[in-house]
């Protein structure tokens, strides 16, 4: 049964409203259940974002979903009411802005959380082409909205980072002016990461590499990493100076044809802190290009490069 609203209620509301003083919207769905709740919030930015209002649950919340086992240990799926999924759903508006004398690209990192649980998976929101002074405003919602999981009561920013649209990797669609496309992946096991670099020649006129990327690794605020160590070849990070790895291969002379191509890879042990950046150049006087690749190599780790080859 639906809770009663008294009929004065919404010309009281509209009142306020009309008088700026209304800042919280009320959405009910059941008597006695969860209420999806807009509200203003006065958090202190976190690098320039800034959450300005979120929708989330309130009201007498049920208990996060857990499995539950019978005597066998056999799971055995409880009877769990789900959340309502009418309404406006979950979700936050934002403002982003930008302090700085350049044009950024933003990555925010989302968090929705049950109290202090994490409830799925983080949500990133890409900002483009922020200009200096500018002050972008958005809406994130997390990318699936289960009603058979923990009740979102609050949502928070969880990282920020960004990168100079003159050193932002370039889409795949577009060739930039050095007529080289850096890309990157990323996959990992058992506490060895390992990236792969991949340059592509999408310009007219063949590209000479000799040797290995120049690597610098950068803090939150793009400034050089004291203390880790940048090694060609293995430099004794376990697990990779196997025959065929190709990290200690001797590096030759490559010509890149238009259409061409060229890798490399990167591996390091986990460790902590996180170094959020990398700026690649592929020789001294070329453009650099910085990848958000958030290396948990810590501040005394050793990254491991390989030379430049063909790609199998």
């Amino acid at each position: 049964m639906r809770r009663p609203v008294p009929v004065f209620l919404p010309a009281l509301l509209l009142a306020l409203t009309v008088l700026g003083i209304v800042t919280v919207r009320l959405v009910v769905y059941e008597f006695g259940g969860p209420t999806a709740r807009r509200k203003a919030v006065t958090v202190p930015p976190v690098d320039g974002v800034r959450i300005t209002s979120m929708t989330v649950y309130s009201g007498r919340l049920p208990p996060c979903p857990e499995p539950a086992f019978d005597d066998y240990g056999h799971h055995d799926d409880p009877v769990i009411r789900p959340l309502p999924t009418g309404g406006p759903g979950i979700s936050a508006t934002y403002e982003l802005h930008n302090e700085d004398t350049e044009v950024f690209t933003y990555t925010i990192r989302f968090m929705f959380l049950a109290g202090t649980i994490q409830v799925g998976a983080f949500t990133d929101e890409v900002v483009r082409s922020v200009r200096p002074g500018a002050t972008v405003r958005g809406t994130v919602r997390p990318e699936t909205q289960d009603p058979y999981t923990c009740p979102v009561t609050r949502v928070k920013v969880a990282e920020v980072t960004k990168v100079p649209d003159s050193e932002l990797p370039p889409p795949p669609e577009r060739c930039p002016p050095s007529g080289l496309r850096l890309t990157s992946d990323h996959t990992a096991a058992m506490g060895l990461r390992v990236v792969g670099l991949h340059l592509q020649n999408c310009g007219t006129d063949d590209y000479t590499l000799d040797g290995y990327p120049l690597l610098e690794l950068l803090d939150t605020d793009r400034s050089p990493v004291d203390g880790a160590r940048i090694t060609h070849g293995s430099g004794g990070v376990s697990g990779i100076s196997l025959p065929g790895s190709g990290f200690d291969e001797p590096a030759h002379p490559l010509v890149l044809k238009p259409g061409e191509s060229a890798v490399s890879e990167l591996a390091w042990r986990t460790d902590t802190p996180i170094v959020p950046y990398l700026r690649v150049r592929t020789q001294p006087d070329a453009a650099p290009v910085t990848l958000t690749l958030r290396l948990d190599l810590g501040t005394t780790g050793t990254l491991a490069v390989s030379p430049w080859k063909l790609p199998p």
